[in-house]
């Protein structure tokens, strides 16, 4: 019997599916007789059971899948297919839709249906979920597959909250109008699944592992209407970004242990990793001294009106807005007004993302606040700064999506507008810099949106003559035209090295003799990353190899191995993902091989010509996958770290690494 929930085939006699949990039976609203959930009307008194809501919409995913994830689905198709992935997956369906429908016609079931649907499909694309199935009442998403993302827990628990804020908001004008009340449930868990193949209408096939799509969809059956259930695998990996309240443990059936059950209440006000480690701690601050020397002297610079541009420039994890964040709460920063802002992964398709972030800050705009609270803070900041600023007030008003009761504004054509917000942008914050030395900070410029990146070509400018310091921090990979002005600096931030990272390491175990050799383990995996540093002490604690307090750790039982910490397999994993088609092939074949790859045995098993081998190489090591080892003789590479390694090679079935192996 084929589950509606899951689409999964069950032999014949069972009550629950056995790849989801849901009920393969459906009891008729008249008679109360067990009926198989393909039937229309009740085998034993005729009524008519709930509409066939599958039928009712059942479209493919390159219907409803945004043009530019569709496009990027299928152009690294081949590459994604046949993979293991870390995914969150999640459930969403129509609380009550039996009772709803059961007396209506499909046409105005339909009417209702449809508007929900949408509405979740567009929270789940707003941040990059994929939606995998459209199951009648309800929809099935993956976040992380078929393209790995490495913040894929954030994104489908806000995914998750935006849906039932849109779907609450549609049913309470479906309750005004017609009487009806529409509400949803949600569920989440993260874990690990195969993609076996996407088909042209990017269809995917896939099969999870272990309890990864059970348990999402026991999560939801769970959830009361209007709520949200995840379990602990999900927290892990959203702890600090989300709040939610722990219903405890609960039996699961089918599982042999309860599980750990959270409802989400909300997104909390963290925005970035450094955030929701400071909430947990910040470790202690090691081994960057020349770079905050580089800091202060720009900083100084500044101060005598010689404006200046510094960007930090490193791979996830080496310490960038940390650096930042020592910087600016340090006390040669003191009388300096600092504006922060950050651009997040899913906000490249959201105009000027970033500098509505560093406007909120400046204006000390809170998210309750209304639209009144708003105008009278820009206002009154504004005039207060200088009252030849006013013409500014409409774009700055336009901008934080507030009303603009300007008709000459509201007559503008949309370029003209551009150019005057650009202009407002620009004016504002150079006429702060007058009015006290002024330091902005643009985090994560690898993220930005195209317009943000107009306003700060725009700023490059005006930097010289002003008190002011514009902060940049951005992964390898962002490209800019501002390398060849005089005020421009770059600092590259590499891991820390041994010593900084032992002095981390201290700092974080302690001095216990049973955690001596750890560190070593420890820093040999991650080559001093202090992000993965950090998080495998974390993950080493959450499964209690490591007992005790912070700074006071002991090994509670003999180390086996390092546990991969799923917060830096989703990172490494993103990254991997963005390579070309052909490049990340090689990467993989090379994984096979072992952390070190001897050219000539790659060269056997690569299938590609060898002009193509070393081109490919080539880009892998100027991507710094790989590091070329050995020119004399015989030629070698080396995996950037024992951790890239072991993702790359995770990724792959078994049956392609037994190829490979053979």
């Amino acid at each position: 019997m084929k589950c509606s929930n899951c689409l999964h085939e069950n032999p014949p006699g069972l009550k629950f599916c056995g790849e989801c949990g849901a009920r393969l039976i459906l009891a008729c609203p008249s008679c109360g007789a067990a009926n198989a959930p393909e039937q229309k009307f009740c085998g034993e008194c005729g009524a008519k059971l709930v509409p066939d809501t599958a039928s009712i919409r059942s479209p493919s995913p390159d219907s409803y899948t945004p043009k530019h994830l569709a496009e990027k689905i299928l152009s690294s198709k081949i590459a994604l297919e046949g993979e293991r992935k870390q995914v969150t997956v999640l459930f969403a369906d129509l609380k009550g839709s039996m009772e709803l429908l059961a007396d209506r016609d499909p046409e105005e079931a339909r009417k209702i249906l449809d508007p929900v649907l949408e509405r979740m499909m567009e929270a789940v694309h707003r941040y990059d979920g994929t939606v995998n199935q459209v199951m009648g009442d309800g929809i099935m998403a993956l976040f992380g597959a078929p393209l790995a993302l490495e913040d894929h827990a954030v994104r489908a628990c806000y995914a998750a909250l935006r849906m039932q804020a849109q779907v609450s908001r549609y049913g309470d004008d479906m309750q005004r109008r017609h009487g009806t009340p529409v509400q949803i449930r949600v569920g989440l868990n993260s874990g690990e699944v195969v993609v076996r193949s996407i088909g042209n209408d990017l269809h995917m096939d896939y099969s999870a592992i272990g309890q990864t799509t059970h348990l999402a969809s026991r999560m939801e059956q769970m959830a009361k209407a209007g709520t949200v259930l995840l379990t602990d695998h999900t927290l892990q990996l959203a702890e600090g970004y989300v709040e939610v309240k722990s219903l405890g443990a609960v039996s699961i059936k089918g599982l042999p242990d309860p599980v750990t059950v959270f409802e989400l209440s909300g997104a909390s006000h963290v925005r970035t990793r450094l955030q929701a480690a400071a909430v947990r701690g910040l470790t202690r601050f090691v081994g960057r001294q020349r770079e905050i020397e580089v800091l202060n002297e720009a900083l100084s610079n500044a101060a005598q009106g010689k404006g200046q541009v510094v960007a930090i420039v490193g791979e996830p994890g080496v310490g960038k807005s940390r650096l930042f964040w020592e910087f600016t709460h340090s006390h040669h920063a003191q009388g300096w007004l600092i504006v922060e802002a950050s651009s997040v992964s899913y906000g490249k398709a959201t105009p000027y993302l970033p500098v509505i972030d560093l406007l909120k800050g400046y204006f000390k705009i809170a998210d309750n606040d209304d639209a009144r609270a708003i105008r009278e803070k820009v206002t009154g900041k504004l005039l207060t700064l200088d009252r030849a600023l006013e013409p500014l007030l409409s774009p700055l008003l336009g901008l934080l999506d507030q009303p603009v009761p300007d008709d000459q504004w509201q007559r503008l054509d949309p370029p003209q507008r551009r150019r005057q917000t650009l202009d407002a942008l620009k004016r504002l914050w150079l006429r702060e810099a007058q009015a006290q030395p002024l330091v902005l900070v643009f985090e994560d410029l690898h993220w930005i949106d195209s317009e943000t990146q107009e306003f700060l070509n725009g700023m490059m400018d005006s930097v010289p003559t002003a008190r002011l310091l514009l902060l940049f921090n951005y992964r390898p990979e962002y490209r800019h035209p501002w390398g060849s002005r005089t005020y421009y600096s770059q600092l590259r931030l590499d891991p820390l090295t041994a010593e900084s990272a032992h002095e981390l390491l201290h700092g974080l175990l302690g001095s216990d003799k049973s955690v001596e050799a750890l560190k070593q383990v420890l820093i040999e995996r991650t080559e001093g990353n202090p992000l993965f540093l950090e998080e495998s002490v974390r993950t080493l604690v959450e499964i209690q190899t490591l007992t005790g307090e912070r700074g006071g750790y002991r090994l509670a039982r003999p180390l086996q191995e390092v546990q991969m910490p799923p917060t830096v397999q989703a990172v490494l994993a993103a990254r991997i993902d963005r390579l070309e088609t052909e490049d990340k092939r090689l990467l993989q074949t090379a994984a096979v091989i072992g952390k070190d790859v001897p050219y000539a045995l790659l060269e056997a098993i690569a299938e590609v010509p060898e002009a193509e081998l070393k081109l490919g190489l080539a880009r892998l090591q100027q991507a710094e996958f790989l590091y070329e080892v050995s020119l004399f003789l015989d030629l070698e590479y080396t995996f950037k770290h024992a951790l890239t390694h072991e993702v790359t090679y995770g990724g792959l079935l078994q049956e392609r690494r037994r190829t490979l192996h053979g």
